[in-house]
């Protein structure tokens, strides 16, 4: 079977001839620009900057000859314009980092560094604007910088929190109508990430692509609002919807069925011990606009719906099965309730597990290539049965995973697909 065969088959929960891997296709299954720097030395490619393909996480591409060694089945169709607001596929430069390595970033890519030794990233590329986002000078990705102004109740309006969404242009319809064109070519999986359809994903709140943020920015006084506004985050998630659906339409007609899957929301509502808010607040809050956007993508595309949540969310499986999604990521292996068998065997044949291959808080960054193997075999003995697993990571690889855990681990793939 080809690729997107093995691909549709584990969608559709029937076993295929290959387990199914995902490294580089999202921006929650990617590997940091040090990892595949690393990757690519011990594997003998040719040494030459790596492409930063997300400039917030400080993802690395994972490119056609690393994906083949890596046995990647699934292509990512990713945006004209990333997290910062530039473009992301126009002319590169290279760019040094604070920890010595040579890179390939957007032109729009720009930055300054403060009295600390911290790294400093602004919207849209201006630098005249105040930065949107910070690398501590010891660290290896960006992490938003709160740009909240006072708050006045009376004068709160839920279109201050859409200001980044509205009506998809023409060029970016070419755009993905080009760009989906292309990775069907490939002859893998194509999954897309359209933007727009994140319903309260703190990534985005903040807003790092607006040069003067309004609305609720702050990520605590967001989660606040669950409490204290609950109608105006039902406004704002109420308005953000019918815009997708308007632009999801567009872009499906435009697309076709160059697309297998889309990546909908990464929200997350887990922490590593219980969930963030209460069932019945899910219910209230987000669901209806979930299942608005799920049924319309079933009713009118082939497409998969993916949905990224991190933390122990056992409890909140049912509730994303039945608001439509079809693909849950990751499954983080080491928070309360999350034990792989019992959810293969509670849900296995309802929804799809997208990653859960590896641990990467302790496993993979610190334990011996051995245990490395050990578990990535065990894991995928439970999830692959069956079809309904695609193998990636619980999260992005980090910046420090040492190479050899990192080759222990695909080597157990290989392995384990014979």
């Amino acid at each position: 079977m080809s690729f997107r065969e093995d691909f549709l088959n584990t969608l559709n929960h029937k076993q295929p001839d290959r387990m199914v891997i995902d490294f580089g296709s999202t921006n929650v299954t990617g590997i940091h620009v040090k990892a595949v720097e690393n990757l690519r030395i011990h594997y003998g490619l040719e040494q030459k900057p790596v492409l930063v393909t997300d400039p917030s996480q400080m993802l690395g591409e994972v490119d056609q000859e690393l994906a083949e060694i890596l046995g990647v089945g699934v292509k990512g169709a990713f945006g004209r314009k990333n997290a910062f607001g530039f473009d992301n596929t126009g002319p590169v430069k290279e760019y040094l980092t604070p920890w010595g390595q040579t890179l390939l970033v957007p032109e729009g890519f720009c930055t300054t560094t403060d009295a600390q030794g911290d790294v400093l990233m602004y919207p849209e590329g201006d630098v005249s604007a105040n930065p949107s986002a910070k690398m501590p000078r010891s660290g290896y990705f960006f992490d938003s910088i709160i740009r909240q102004q006072p708050i006045e109740e009376d004068k709160l309006d839920p279109a201050d929190n859409l200001e980044e969404y509205g009506p998809i242009s023409d060029a970016d319809l070419d755009y993905w109508r080009e760009t989906t064109q292309k990775a069907r070519a490939t002859g893998k999986a194509v999954i897309a990430g359209f933007g727009g359809t994140a319903l309260g994903d703190i990534a985005h709140i903040p807003g790092k692509k607006l040069k003067h943020p309004k609305g609720i920015r702050d990520i605590t006084e967001w989660y606040l609002s669950i409490l204290i506004r609950p109608g105006y985050i039902k406004a704002v998630f109420e308005q953000q919807t019918e815009i997708a659906l308007e632009n999801l339409a567009r872009i499906a007609a435009a697309v076709g069925d160059n697309v297998d899957a889309v990546y909908l929301c990464g929200a997350d509502f887990g922490t590593q011990e219980s969930t963030f808010c209460s069932p019945e607040q899910f219910d209230d809050l987000w669901f209806p606009y979930y299942r608005k956007m799920n049924d319309w993508i079933h009713s009118h595309t082939s497409w998969k719906t993916f949905k990224h949540s991190c933390g122990a969310i056992e409890s909140f499986m049912p509730r994303f099965i039945e608001a439509g999604f079809d693909i849950i990521n990751p499954v983080q292996l080491n928070a309360r309730g999350m034990d792989p068998v019992q959810l293969k065997s509670k849900y296995g044949k309802e929804i799809v597990f997208w990653g859960g291959g590896v641990d990467t808080q302790q496993t993979l960054p610190y334990a011996t290539p051995e245990k490395v193997r050990e578990e990535v075999l065990r894991l995928c003995e439970i999830f692959h049965k069956d079809g309904g697993f695609v193998f990636s990571t619980v999260h992005n690889i980090q910046a420090n995973v040492p190479v050899e855990n990192m080759v222990a681990m695909m080597e157990a793939i290989r392995e384990f697909n014979g």
